[in-house]
């Protein structure tokens, strides 16, 4: 299982992120995209990404608003895999923009 990190842990790797927000219970960002369209196409790379990791977000998909959260569930609270799939999803929506 995976090592749960500390409040300020989160914090510190929050500071390395786009807009991600939260605590050792979870971290998650909200983002609009242009189009309902480009949204799920945001999402659908998201998914493959998350497939890849064997980690998935919680995903909010509210017409062209998203909103990802990151928990890693098996270990009660966020984790460096967090973190590392917040990351990646930053990269996805800075390509998309």
């Amino acid at each position: 299982m995976a090592d749960l990190l500390t409040a300020e842990a989160v914090r510190e790797n929050l500071g390395g992120l786009t807009g991600w927000s939260g605590d050792g219970t979870g971290i998650t960002r909200t983002v609009e995209l242009p189009s309902f369209p480009a949204a799920i196409a945001v999402v659908d790379r998201v998914a493959t990404v998350a497939e890849a990791l064997d980690h998935h977000p919680d995903i909010d998909i509210r017409w062209r608003t998203l909103t990802f959260r990151c928990v890693t569930h098996s270990a009660g609270g966020v984790t460096h895999r967090d973190i590392e799939l917040a990351g990646r999803i930053d990269d996805i929506l800075r390509s998309a923009a």
